[in-house]
């Protein structure tokens, strides 16, 4: 998309914006009142890390409630299997196949002018907009940090990798850099607490909670929109055979636990973040404005098995086949929660097919905004309001582009095609039957994998950023992807 075609977007979306509230002065009407949206999202969470997903030994009471009071979707899927593509997806409302950002490396690749953001939507109707957390999309000195992306505030990590600390000296708040320790008095001494100096005085996600309680008390008065990326689970910088490669500041409610300690921390770290998701909440009960605001609960991708702390000793990925970094189910499809109440219906479970790029379009119904043209998602409101809901024709996936192995995944109905490798066989699962894909139907079914073997090659678009091996040049791949026109 070029420059002149979002600036021209953009410029249409104001105007009709503009028109809709003239309409609404002129007739004598009071423009509807516009929700809040909270979206708070977990890193690395697997599907059945949580208790409303299943989880028998993790405490997560408080998220549960959320799903008690809201609607929990059991086929939401993540916009990809690691965590920058899948954000952003989540911003700019594009699949994988041709979005700007498309894997975790190589680093250089972020968020530019033309690229239309969440948080640009969501300013055009009024909102005040805040970041906290981890970001990915952009790093110091390039047009992808927040502050130029749609957002009047942010805090966090902006690297991608600089978020594996979760004791680092600094984190970005706005435009600056803020050390993190404070000088404190003992004995009438100065001393510096805090993190520096191999000190653990201040954990990164106690701080985003802190930053978010006050994003939302500065600004409860007017609609706002809190995108708050925690960083829990992911594993942290420490090696893989440590029980601090899960760091967390305690290990309650889990010290008498008979488990390996590394065990321990990954669930304290889960439950730490289920209080906070609590404390948020009460925070927005406190102030009034719980029955105007829509929060949303989810996870960039599936649960990581890199370390000696293994998924199945939780079950982290419930029913689900795969890990962080596969496309099978388990990589992409995650928790998703909705709570709105007086708009959503308490207890509900939705088995309804949604994305993260299915976000724009949801946000510009619920705010009144026209749906903007260029995003593959389908507005989800319909749904959450308990109405008809339109579906999509397929999703798709993709990983590794610059690794040793390129991986497919699309969905197409019910059914589920894989390839892993380029000009490797593409395997087929029917999810309605099989959602842990344990069996491969493709030599049963040739017209439903040519079909979804179409569906692979149309949705991926070639991105000089992003050579796929084995697909000798972009020119050659276009003359071998068809001609099937792209929809949703």
């Amino acid at each position: 998309m070029s420059y002149y075609r979002a600036g021209l977007s953009a410029f249409l979306l104001n105007l009709t914006t503009l028109a809709f509230f003239a309409g609404c002065l002129l007739m004598g009407k009071t423009p509807p009142a516009k929700p809040s949206i909270v979206f708070i999202m977990a890193d690395d969470l697997g599907y059945g890390d949580l208790g409303c997903y299943g989880q028998q030994r993790i405490r997560t009471p408080n998220i549960d409630r959320l799903a008690e009071e809201g609607m929990r979707f059991t086929q939401a899927y993540a916009g990809a299997t690691v965590c920058a593509p899948s954000r952003c997806s989540l911003m700019t409302g594009m699949h994988g196949g041709h979005s700007r950002i498309r894997d975790n490396i190589p680093h250089n690749v972020w968020l530019q002018p033309d690229d239309f953001t969440l948080a640009e939507l969501l300013k055009q109707a009024g909102y005040k907009t805040g970041g906290v957390g981890k970001w990915s999309l952009g790093n110091p000195g390039s047009w992808g940090i927040p502050l130029y992306q749609g957002f009047d505030y942010y805090y966090g990590h902006l690297n991608q990798d600089q978020a594996h600390f979760y004791y680092p000296d600094y984190l970005w708040e706005n435009h600056q850099v803020v050390l993190l320790d404070e000088v404190v008095i003992v004995n009438d001494v100065g001393k510096i607490r805090g993190n520096r100096g191999g000190q653990k005085g201040m954990y990164t996600h106690d701080l985003f909670t802190q930053k978010a309680l006050a994003f939302i008390e500065k600004h409860w008065e007017d609609p706002f929109f809190l995108y708050l990326c925690y960083t829990i689970p992911h594993f942290s910088d420490y090696p893989k055979d440590s029980p601090d490669h899960f760091i967390v500041p305690s290990d309650e409610p889990y010290s008498d636990e008979d488990w390996p300690q590394i065990s321990k921390n990954y669930a304290a770290m889960i439950t730490r973040m289920d209080r906070d998701v609590g404390r948020l909440m009460q925070k927005i009960k406190e102030l009034g404005i719980d029955g105007n605001t829509i929060v949303f609960f989810t996870s960039d991708n599936g649960p990581y098995d890199g370390s000696i702390h293994s998924v199945e000793f939780f079950d982290s990925n419930g029913p689900l086949r795969g890990v962080k970094r596969d496309v099978y189910e388990g990589a992409i499809r995650v928790p998703f929660i909705a709570r709105w109440p007086g708009k959503i219906h308490a207890g509900q479970v939705s088995d309804q097919v949604l994305a993260f790029w299915d976000m724009m379009p949801t946000f510009a119904e619920l705010t009144g905004l026209p749906i903007p043209p260029h995003t593959d998602g389908i507005s989800m409101l319909p749904a959450l309001l308990g109405k008809p809901q339109q579906d999509h024709e397929y999703l798709y996936w993709d990983y590794g582009h610059v690794r040793r192995t390129y991986k497919q995944a699309a969905r197409w109905g019910n059914w589920k095609g894989v390839r892993i490798g380029v000009g490797s066989p593409l395997e087929l699962y029917d999810l309605e039957t099989d959602p842990g894909e344990t069996t491969n139907l493709a030599a049963d079914h040739p017209a439903i994998v040519s079909r979804i073997d179409g569906i692979m090659k149309t949705a991926l678009v070639p991105s000089k950023e992003y050579p796929i091996k084995g697909l000798s040049s972009a020119a050659d791949f276009l003359r071998n992807a068809g001609s099937m026109p792209r929809t949703h």
